[in-house]
């Protein structure tokens, strides 16, 4: 058994494609090793700036032999076919047996492969991997045709002990790398993994990524600590430093407390995103504290003085840019914004962001009257707004603190908490993760905000295709949907598509349903310089009840995606829709009232005789062209388990009945629970199709009944089961 070792050692692999890199190595290396028969133990991938390393113990020296048969035409066939199997297997025909099988006598030959040597099938594996290695981004170098994301410089392949030898572009492999690229440039011969984990080592890399963030994160917290203060974890950015350098040297730099003044998510993006610094934090006052942590790839000589020195200069210059931005943004107001907001364009058939605003208004208003503790000046108020901030210097800048600047500029002005709040909160939740906002005011905001983006793309058939979500409205959705279910919001999903939709201004008041607009057309301008405009047609809307049905399926999506992470079955919210309910909260409600019912017996009896009941109705109402809608005739009822479940049916379909108007959920399921028996014994002792018709067609009506009854809750129909 051997060990095999590879390292491709090229320039500066960015941070963000090096542990897809070192995963794709790994797998196109052990699925071409496992496709020749090659077994092996395990497989290890490491990533620094400068390597892709792959380490596979217990290799076979060779792949196995093979031995095949296949079987041919049979042994008289004409010589044309059996010329065209002896071609097709490799093999004479004085190479090939005959014999006997139950259909007559037929040819067979015998194939037998001798195995390769593994530092065969490695060769050829590992040129074809570097040859068709799926970097994001490539590129070529001087004259050669070989792509690679930055030039690659040596291919290292050992397989027990020895050089295994090829060649891929002119570049020819070894057994020899580099250490640090300033520190320990020289060339390093080694024999296997450990040698080569070892010699990095004393040559300043540190080839395992995770190590690597280890000691940068046990050196942060140690050097914040020497000052009193905390490490703010971030492990994004930890990842990624780890990434930029394979000697890793945290130091600590600060800079000028007046700086504290402006707003602590610019400072920490300014220090993260552009310099990858590492912040720090008072612990006593939760603020951020004027020191930072950054990680130098070399050992300074100084124990890092010049290092930090240099480092804080950089990071002033950037600083004093921050600061001139909100100081010139405190010398206007937010109001003074919002006329720039009519100079971008949201979509070219949806209008600009300042005509975006004016339908937020409209619906954060309207829903200010669905959500407890609502003020609808304060919603209206913060929706006019929440995009403000778009056109400041600021966010200009940094578009990533855009919402959160809002919040700043609005509280400097003299706008309340709420309304702050709801400026920096109208963006959320961003995903499954993100916080979802609970203060009324907030959450009005955020939900007009995504009703907008929602109901405007469905109305311009702007939906998303496949995988394809060009304008996040999977993500709007789901937003929309944890900010009701989240603050149980007792809404009409249809109700306020509508609303949305009407938000838009119609050209012709004669149409039914809205158009997009574009550019005003002056129609003519009164005494006091006063005008009135009209907006210009690019696209007409969707009909408003299409895109209703177009978002309630859509909503209905996302929520089964959502329910299925926590172990809702998708079908049961299918048959709650089914029922037309597009309260989610109520929708909810009903699905966990019934997730719970069909984990009982009652429950799952009650679907088996729901079934057994609607299949017959289907099949006889199909056959006798007619449906069996009646009412139960008692007249006619005439074994005691007839009677009994049409008694059944009347008192707890309207128990049912009962607990549903009142939200009872668990009742009505409770309810239902009492027509298992009843169900079971009129299926054990009643014969449906009787031969009088006016007989059968009662039991139809009940079977008719069963199914009403327990439609009610939802469309059994769509349970599985």
């Amino acid at each position: 058994m051997a060990d095999l070792l590879i390292e491709l050692f090229s320039e500066e692999i960015p941070a963000r494609m090096q542990k897809k890199a070192s995963d794709d190595l790994k797998r196109m290396i052990t699925d071409g090793l496992k496709a020749a028969g090659l077994k092996f133990d395990g497989a290890d991938a490491y990533v620094t700036p400068r390597r892709l390393a792959l380490n596979v113990t217990n290799l076979p020296v060779s792949t196995p032999d093979v031995r095949e048969e296949r079987r041919g035409p049979r042994a008289d066939a004409p010589e044309k076919a059996i010329e065209g199997f002896l071609r097709g297997a490799g093999v004479a025909r004085d190479a090939c047996e005959e014999r006997e099988t139950p259909k007559g006598t037929f040819l067979f030959a015998v194939i037998e492969k001798k195995g390769k040597q593994t530092a065969e099938v490695v060769a050829d594996l590992l040129a074809d991997t570097i040859k068709n290695f799926p970097w994001p981004k490539s590129q070529r170098w001087g004259s050669g045709m070989l792509k690679w994301v930055r030039p690659l410089h040596s291919i290292l392949c050992i397989l027990d002990g020895e050089t295994i030898d090829l060649e891929v572009e002119g570049i020819k492999s070894g057994n020899t790398t580099s250490g640090h690229r300033f520190m320990a440039p020289d060339e390093l011969t080694v024999t296997d993994f450990a040698d080569y984990k070892a010699k990095l080592l004393e040559h300043k890399v540190m080839l395992d990524a995770g190590e690597r963030a280890e000691l940068i994160e046990a050196k942060a917290k140690e050097l914040a600590a020497a000052k009193g203060l905390e490490w703010v974890e971030d492990r994004g950015l930890l990842a990624e430093v780890a990434g930029l350098i394979e000697w890793p040297v945290p130091l600590m730099g600060g800079f000028d407390p007046s700086f504290m003044e402006v707003p602590e998510e610019v400072l920490i993006l300014t220090m993260k995103k552009d310099q990858k610094y590492f912040v720090t934090r008072d612990p006593n006052t939760g603020k951020l504290a004027p020191y930072f942590i950054t990680v130098a790839n070399i050992e300074p000589s100084d124990g890092g003085d010049a290092v930090a020195a240099g480092n804080e200069r950089v990071l002033s210059a950037r600083l004093s840019d921050a600061k001139f931005f909100w100081d010139q943004d405190l010398k206007g107001k937010l109001d003074h914004n919002l006329d720039a907001l009519k100079e971008i364009v949201f979509h070219k058939d949806l209008g600009s962001v300042h005509d975006r605003v004016e339908r937020m208004k409209k619906l954060a208003r309207y829903l200010a009257n669905f959500i407890p503790g609502c003020d609808a000046d304060a919603a209206e108020r913060a929706a006019e707004l929440a995009k403000a901030d778009l056109v400041s210097n600021m966010v200009y800048e940094f578009p990533e603190v855009q919402g959160a600047m809002g919040r700043y500029y609005a509280l400097k002005q003299g706008e309340s908490d709420a309304v702050a709040d709801a400026i920096k909160d109208h963006y959320s939740p961003l995903g499954p993760n993100d916080e979802c906002p609970t203060a009324p005011v907030s959450v009005a905001v955020a939900l007009a905000e995504k009703l907008d983006t929602l109901v405007s793309f469905f109305a311009i058939d702007q939906k998303p295709t496949g995988s394809k979500d060009p304008f996040a409205l999977r993500r709007a959705a789901l937003g929309v949907i944890r900010l009701i279910t989240e603050n149980e919001l007792r809404l009409s999903n249809k109700s306020i598509i509508e609303i949305a939709y009407n938000t838009y201004s119609k050209f012709d008041n004669n149409d039914e349903s809205p158009t997009a607009w574009g550019h005003g057309e002056v129609l003519e301008t009164d005494d006091v310089g006063r005008t009135k405009v009209r907006h210009a047609p690019l696209t007409e809307f969707i009909q408003l009840n299409d895109v209703q049905i177009g978002l309630l399926s859509f909503f209905a999506d996302r929520l089964k995606v959502q329910q299925r992470e926590k172990g809702i079955r998708h079908d049961l919210i299918d048959a709650v829709f089914a029922n037309g309910d597009d309260d989610l909260v109520r929708v909810l409600n009903r699905v966990n009232a019934l997730t719970a019912f069909l984990d009982t017996d009652d429950g799952v009896n009650l679907l088996a005789g729901y079934k057994r009941a609607a299949n017959i109705l289907k099949i006889e109402e199909k056959k006798d062209d007619r449906a069996y809608d009646g009412a139960i005739e008692v007249d006619r009822l005439e074994s005691a388990e007839e009677k009994t479940l049409a008694d059944a049916l009347r008192v707890n379909g309207d128990a049912a009945k009962t607990a549903l108007e009142g939200e009872d959920f668990e009742g009505a399921m409770a309810a239902l629970a009492k027509l298992r028996a009843p169900i079971d014994a009129f299926f054990d002792a009643v014969i449906v199709n009787a031969d009088d018709k006016d007989i059968r067609k009662n039991r139809l009506n009940i079977l008719n009944a069963i199914r009403g009854a327990v439609n009610a809750v939802a469309d059994f129909e769509k349970i599985e089961g």
